[in-house]
């Protein structure tokens, strides 16, 4: 292959690949915490998949920090065996041969200065022998109490430090730390040593191709975007449910809860791109200026008994076989007040949403895994029908699947045929597998092109992070003095108080 290309095939000139059309520059990915299950599953994985697509340059290397006392070579095993077992794209020797020669380790622990020497040692290699140019980007890929070991370490040994030709990222993962405070301590440590233009936040639900299509179905359809405000929106539900337990996570898990785990970033990002203005381009300050607004005008309501839920799944029955109730995971504290599931109502006080109610839930052990945005609207006065006609109609909405089968559906009504005047729900699909032959990238492949690529619109600023956490820490709080969550079977859809929560409003919970 040509030194001259890229990686891979090379998009602009490919019939069945028009996804991702930019070319990373020259540079190094550096993943410390390279041996973890993300790094396995996700990371490993999208850096091959960019490669095999051609969105990687010749020369681009990645490095591999860790404790394990590998050689480089070892550690090309361990990607490849990664690679084989979970990239989207089929594994091609020619593209292999190319990214394997750029593959380094760094044997070590967080806080050893020897490492980092060695480090320095490594990309100063790589700019001379693969021609990275001196930029790299490091991907923390490790729980956030090590981030300021990391941060020290680079500052010290001088590889954050760049100059105007040359470029210094880093990349760090959720949980951006569990409460406003400590959110704000760890936005200090990072921004003690990176320019926050040179922070990015991973929050790969906004990689999603159905979060992309946000704002596209918005901004890009005429149809939609005159409805899309208080005069026809009843209510809005934000629902990501799991069909699964915490499975071996209880050592992260307990403590953390839904609300912390996927609410605090995932859900209140969807939310921020549900309400938020059209923005005056998509350039990524305009973008994160609307949402900033969005989250600054979110507000709680005053009674948190009657607007939040909380509960945790039970033993029982699921799917056929027998599991276990969340205090009886292995791992779990007998006494713990950890919630599985988290549900609560906000408000946004802006002109387009006053008066429209934002339900957000999370949780496991639930129904089913989905993740989707509904928009519920608001019903019609049936000056026209007699109630007998219209028994089985619902209310019309809109929902954005987010995962899996990610689309999106229209409910209205329609006549049954052959009555004299019945109508009754039916439901218009759109699903990306069936519409597109083009596959959807991988949400960690966007996000790390957009990392290699210096592009931040789908990364979450620290001012969104702060904004988040004072929606989510009254909530918090009020729940640390309410005793033990309420407990809900599994296959369920939550506790009994979720379902009054909107009950009290005529509401109901959908049932995806």
């Amino acid at each position: 292959m040509s030194q001259t290309q890229p990686l891979g095939l090379n998009p602009l000139r490919s019939a069945d690949d028009r996804r991702l059309l930019r070319i990373a520059g020259p540079g190094a990915l550096v993943i410390f915490g390279v041996t973890g299950d993300l790094a396995q599953r996700k990371l490993l994985p999208a850096v091959y998949d960019l490669a095999n697509r051609g969105l990687l340059p010749p020369g681009f290397s990645l490095v591999g920090f860790g404790r394990r006392e590998w050689s480089h070579e070892q550690f090309a095993e361990f990607v490849a065996q990664s690679v084989r077992r979970s990239a989207r794209t089929p594994f091609r020797e020619s593209v292999w041969q190319q990214l394997s020669a750029g593959l380094r380790f760094v044997s070590g622990a967080f806080d050893d200065p020897a490492a980092y020497a060695t480090l320095s040692e490594v990309l100063s290699e790589l700019e001379s022998s693969r021609g990275t140019r001196g930029n790299a980007a490091f991907y923390l890929s490790i729980p956030p109490r090590h981030f300021s070991d990391v941060c020290d370490r680079l500052a010290r040994e001088g590889l954050a430090d760049h100059d105007e030709n040359t470029w210094r990222r880093v990349v760090i993962e959720k949980p951006f730390g569990h409460d406003l405070e400590s959110a704000q301590r760890l936005n200090a440590v990072v921004e003690q040593v990176f320019a926050r233009d040179d922070i990015f936040r991973i929050d790969h639900y906004l990689g999603k191709e159905t979060v992309q299509n946000i704002l596209a179905f918005r901004f890009a359809n005429s149809v939609f975007e005159p409805l899309w405000n208080a005069n026809y929106v009843d209510h809005v539900q934000i629902t990501m449910a799991e069909d699964i337990g915490i499975g071996g996570r209880a050592g992260y898990y307990d403590g953390i809860g839904a609300a912390r785990d996927v609410i605090q970033n995932h859900l209140l990002q969807l939310l921020a791109l549900t309400a938020m203005e059209e923005p005056t381009s998509f350039d990524p300050r305009a973008l994160r200026s609307e949402k900033i607004k969005v989250l600054n005008a979110v507000g709680l309501p005053d009674d948190l008994a009657a607007n939040t839920a909380r509960g945790q799944y039970l033993g029982g029955w699921q799917g056929g076989r027998e599991v276990v109730g969340y205090l009886d995971e292995e791992g779990t504290a007998p006494n713990s007040v950890t919630e599985t599931y988290a549900a609560f109502r906000v408000d946004v006080h802006t002109r387009r949403w006053a008066g429209v109610p934002f339900y957000l839930r999370a949780g496991k052990r639930l129904g089913r895994r989905v993740t989707e945005i509904a928009l519920v609207f608001k019903r019609i006065p049936q000056l026209l029908f007699t109630e007998h006609q219209t028994a089985a109609l619902g209310q019309n909405a809109l929902v954005i699947r987010v995962q899996p089968e990610e689309g999106i559906t229209i409910r209205f009504g329609s006549k049954v045929p052959d009555t004299n005047m019945e109508v009754r729900d039916v439901s218009m699909d759109f699903g990306y597998g069936h519409s597109f032959t083009e596959s959807s990238p991988e949400a960690y492949e966007r996000l790390i092109l957009d990392v290699l690529l210096g592009e931040p619109p789908l990364f979450p600023q620290h001012r969104e992070v702060e904004l988040s956490w004072r929606i989510l820490d009254p909530i918090e709080r009020f729940w640390a003095a309410s005793g033990q969550p309420e407990g809900y079977r599994p296959g369920t859809w939550g506790p009994a108080s979720a379902d009054a929560m909107l009950a009290r409003e005529g509401r109901t919970w959908r049932r995806p």
